[in-house]
This record gives C-alpha cells, structure tokens and sequence, in this order.
C-alpha cells in the first residue's frame, strides 16, 4: 500500500482528539506548515526514535514555523503515557478508528520482510500554509527526521 497523494494535492481534511483531549482538524493549522506525520504505534522502537527526533528538533521547527501532528491507531490514553515518557512538545491525534489515516492513504496491506500484514505505513505529509501537499516522506529517516523536515521546508519556501 502506498498513499496515492501528491504534492499539488489538497490536503484531506481532518478531525479528532489529541493527546490533552482537545480537538484539532486541519483547518486549525491553516497559514502555517504542517508536518502530519503517521506512524504505526506508540512507544515502539522506530516510533519512539521518530518521535524523539521530532522532540530535538522541535525548537528549529517552531522557528521555521512548522507545526507537528503524529497521528496513530493509539487511543488518547496511550498517547498520554507516550507523550509523558519522552516529554513530547507537540500533540498525537488518537484514531482508533483509522479515518484519519485512511484518508492519508497510509493504513492498510503493507508487506514487512515478506509478510503481509493490516497497518500503518509511516509516511509523513508536510501539508502547506495553503492546504496543499508540499511532499511527502514515504521512508522517512526515524533518527533524523526533524532536520529531513526542517531542510524541505528551506527548499520549498526559499
């Protein structure tokens, strides 16, 4: 399974509950960038080095003016305990329901080392301040990711 959104495209719109138990939907991150990034389950190991990237990086995003979304399977509780364990400065949108991945494209048949299986491929969209799909990170750089961000944004923004 591979998202079959491009750069161009209009971002999905999106709605859910996030780690402290706010909503958030796409259009309360319009004029900014965003990074909505999907990933397969909280505090596992390529999750959390993602995540943790993400956390180190997080005062060069902010500068840059780009905000964070994970999005995951995970319901609001486990988002809390992974959000506390590793100080996590930015929110998780819990879809248990996997709407919000659906519609990204990202959450179905994957194969893993030659197995078949139902899930989340990480894959992370950097949405534009117009709603647009800027790019998107199909084998995102877990350990490196928020610099791999960060680099794009300079590119596309000039």
């Amino acid at each position: 399974m591979a998202t079959s959104l491009q750069p161009g495209d209009v971002a999905p719109d999106f709605s859910g509950t996030t780690t402290d138990g706010t909503s958030v939907s796409l259009a309360d991150f319009s004029g900014r960038w965003l990074a909505l990034y999907a990933y397969p389950k909280d505090d596992t190991p390529g999750c959390t080095r993602q995540a943790c990237s993400l956390r180190d990086g997080w005062s060069d995003l902010e500068a840059a003016g780009v905000a964070v979304l994970g999005v995951s399977p995970d319901d609001v509780s486990s988002h809390e305990r992974f959000t506390a364990a590793y100080r996590l400065p930015f929110p998780l949108l819990a879809d248990p329901d996997t709407e919000v991945l659906r519609a990204y494209g990202v959450y179905g048949e994957k194969t893993l080392y030659g197995r078949k299986s139902i899930g989340v491929t990480r894959t992370t969209f950097l949405i534009a301040p117009d709603g647009t799909v800027a790019h998107v990170f199909r084998r995102p750089k877990v350990d490196d990711h928020a610099a791999e961000i960060l680099a794009r944004v300079h590119d596309l923004a000039g």
